[in-house]
């Protein structure tokens, strides 16, 4: 019996959200909102609150100071009865903070990544890998930690019982390695969104970068936004590797009036992973993802308006929790 459905590794760190501010006052100046909310935010953190609160036993691989925000980030996770004890405490740095300025049409953020910059893929153990039924990791960052990502994919790969997905995230440096497919073997779905797609294919289309992907990989999921999402899997009969083909499956969108989109991406790989651990078929996981996506966006926060199963599936017209 496995301890956890899923372990999650990445980032984690506390949104403070200014919304309906298209700009900064200039300089010397003050200027008074009428909210300023915070919340708990991160890629990794996002999909951790996100799977928790659809009712998945999960647990948090990352790393937090023990000051205001980091038992603030805790405290919200044990809130949907998340496992923080694989979360290590750091003394070095302060926990990450995230100030993000949003309306109606744009966003943009100041990071202070803090702890952030002390995670590992060393923090993930034997014993987490034995305990964990998935494994979702974030933080890949081209050549930087490219090795570091390959040996730890083919370490869970290794333990045969143990499924894994992977997102990648935007590549500030600018390099979009290409060697990333090295990692598609040994990953069972990998997410990525459809410019980050894009870059890393060097292709002109979402279709087209699918395609390639799907060569390597056994399972390649790309999130398209307003158009929703699509996904290639590489079916090979064994022992007939000639015979391969891809079948590409598509989810349509749903409509939704976005308030803030931070967290989107995040949202759907919880729905998404949601459905797969729970043995989903891929059609219902790309459906379960958009509507978790669509729903993160009607309130301010990357998981304030995450839906419970149950609403997840009022929203989905499924009508019974999986």
């Amino acid at each position: 019996m496995k301890k956890w459905d899923i372990l999650i590794y990445g980032d984690a760190n506390v949104d403070l959200l200014v919304p309906n501010i298209a700009a900064l006052p200039p300089a010397g100046e003050e200027h008074i909102v009428p909210q300023m909310p915070m919340c708990v935010g991160g890629g990794a953190a996002n999909v951790l609150m996100g799977i928790a609160k659809l009712g998945k036993n999960a647990a948090f691989c990352g790393i937090l100071a023990d000051d205001i925000h980091g038992r603030f980030v805790r405290e919200e996770m044990e809130k949907l009865s998340a496992d923080t004890s694989t979360i290590l405490k750091s003394s070095k740095n302060a926990t990450g903070i995230s100030i993000s300025f949003t309306d109606q049409e744009n966003r943009c953020f100041l990071t202070l990544r803090g702890t952030n910059e002390e995670l590992s893929l060393s923090m993930i153990t034997e014993d987490m890998i034995k305990q964990s039924g998935h494994i979702h990791l974030t933080g890949y960052a081209g050549s930087k930690n490219h090795e570091e990502y390959k040996k730890m994919l083919e370490k869970i790969h290794a333990s045969k019982d143990v499924t894994v997905s992977m997102d990648v995230g935007w590549d500030d440096t600018g390099e979009w390695n290409q060697g990333i497919v090295e990692l598609f073997p040994y990953v069972d779905v990998f997410f990525m969104n459809e410019t980050e797609a894009l870059h890393y294919s060097r292709k002109n289309t979402a279709v087209e970068a699918l395609g390639y992907f799907s060569q390597v990989g056994p399972l390649t999921v790309i999130k398209v936004g307003s158009k929703g999402s699509i996904a290639g899997i590489r079916r090979t009969p064994e022992g007939n590797s000639e015979e391969t083909r891809i079948e590409v499956i598509t989810a349509e969108p749903y409509k939704v009036k976005a308030i803030d989109t931070t967290g989107a991406g995040d949202s759907f790989n919880a729905g998404f992973l949601y459905g797969y651990i729970s043995g989903a078929d891929i059609k219902d996981c790309l459906m379960y993802g958009n509507a978790c996506g669509a729903l993160s966006v009607t309130a301010l926060g990357g998981n304030t308006a995450f839906p419970d199963e149950a609403g997840l599936m009022e929203f989905t017209g499924k009508g019974k929790k999986l």
